[in-house]
């Protein structure tokens, strides 16, 4: 009896469990280059932020047993120094946000809650110890564990590493994906196709879709659909690269020469080849001397959707981050029916309509290249589910830059 076909999330699950992938070697990188890589060790504060309790206003600093009552103002808190003068229970200090509370205060009553003649400012009522005051390590703490490795930098934690003097950044080395598309009828988009032949799409949309995962694509010419061609270069892109993601050439036709040449290769070859899923059945996973082939549709939509469902999880293997799908809830605008025994990626284009967005269903033409811009995710009909019903909500996975 013939092995019953996966769907996309245990061909993913079978193939990390065989091959172990990881993240790649590391490399540091410019603190203005860090954003969007995948840090590689864990970061800790160097030092208590703020080093001194600081003014979270603008006001006068002032012990707060003594209030309420009148202060004599002895001059002002300077930003970027600390002064070395001690306020005893009757004096106040001017203080900007960010200043350094001076001896002997342990609070800042704001500009707006007193009244100030002279050199002399009257609070009128009682002010606590602490009020208005960032204490020593309120921020970060001395050795406190800050960012951990495998977490994609964001502007947010630049600036942290900045704060913390962490000029060059030890980031895990972008994963390179050699991008080959299969088929006779392929043309270069810089050429004009004639009739039979389409212009070669799938490259392209691949390789936008590694770099938002933050992975190097390498592009390679258009392969004719012949063994010794494939065969060739598959092995030169093995060589060349991290992982590789070919398009087309992965079904049971005669003309689809990759299955034979990934097994031919070995070590281990096809790991699953054909997903209980539409589109995108013949998609195959192989590895070889634990490099990833990912074996994609030809299809446009076939091919990106297939992408995202079982290359994305590998490639973020070795890119060192988590693969985390962007996705919403919506409300079905439509009823939608499917066979039983599937899994059915069907996509949806968002509409707003509120808190939860209205998820218009479009036609599901694999071969039809403008779908993908079309839409904006799509959502998953499991094996069971045989009829939604227009108002389900539906969870809309997005697809990857969007």
């Amino acid at each position: 009896m013939a092995e019953r076909l996966l769907s996309p999330s245990q061909a993913v699950a079978r193939f990390l469990a065989q091959q172990r992938i990881g993240p790649l070697d590391s490399e540091t990188v410019a603190l203005l280059d860090a954003s969007g890589r995948v840090l590689a060790r864990q970061i800790r504060a160097d030092a208590d932020y703020p080093s001194a309790a600081r003014s979270a206003m603008d006001g006068i600093a002032v012990a707060a047993k003594a209030t309420p009552g009148r202060f004599a103002i002895r001059g002002d808190v300077r930003m970027g120094s600390s002064t070395a003068q001690e306020l005893d229970a009757q004096s106040a200090m001017r203080i900007p946000t960010g200043g350094i509370v001076p001896h002997g205060a342990d609070a800042v009553v704001p500009i707006e809650d007193i009244r100030v003649e002279g050199d002399v400012a009257t609070v009128a009522h009682a002010v606590a110890p602490g009020a208005n005051v960032v204490p020593v390590a309120g921020d970060m703490r001395s050795g406190e564990t800050l960012l951990q490795p495998g977490r994609r930098l964001r502007p947010g934690d630049v600036a942290l590493l900045a704060a913390l003097g962490v000029t060059r950044i030890p980031v895990y080395r972008r994963p390179v994906v050699g991008v080959l598309s299969s088929g006779d009828e392929l043309v270069d988009p810089s050429r004009a196709a004639e009739p039979g032949q389409i212009r070669d799409s799938n490259r392209y949309g691949i390789s936008a879709a590694l770099r938002v995962l933050g992975a190097e694509p390498k592009q390679y010419e258009i392969l004719a659909d012949e063994p010794e061609s494939v065969a060739q270069a598959l092995r030169g892109a093995l060589n060349d690269c991290d992982a590789v993601a070919v398009s087309g050439g992965s079904s049971v036709g005669e003309r689809d020469r990759l299955p034979a040449v990934v097994e031919g290769l070995g070590d281990p070859g096809i790991i699953v080849h054909g997903l209980r899923v539409k589109p995108g059945k013949p998609t195959l996973l192989g590895a070889h001397r634990g490099k990833p082939i990912v074996g994609l549709p030809g299809n446009p939509t076939s091919a990106l959707m297939m992408f995202q469902a079982v290359a994305a999880p590998i490639v973020s293997s070795l890119v060192g981050a988590p693969f985390e799908v962007p996705a919403q809830w919506g409300r079905l605008a439509a009823p939608v029916r499917s066979r039983p025994g599937w899994t059915w990626y069907i996509p949806v284009r968002l509409e707003d309509d509120g808190a939860r967005p209205l998820a218009h269903p479009l036609p599901l033409r694999s071969f039809a290249v403008s779908l993908m811009a079309r839409a904006d995710g799509f959502t998953v009909m499991e094996e069971n589910d045989v009829h939604w019903r227009a108002g389900k909500t539906v969870r809309v996975c997005r697809f990857l830059g969007g």
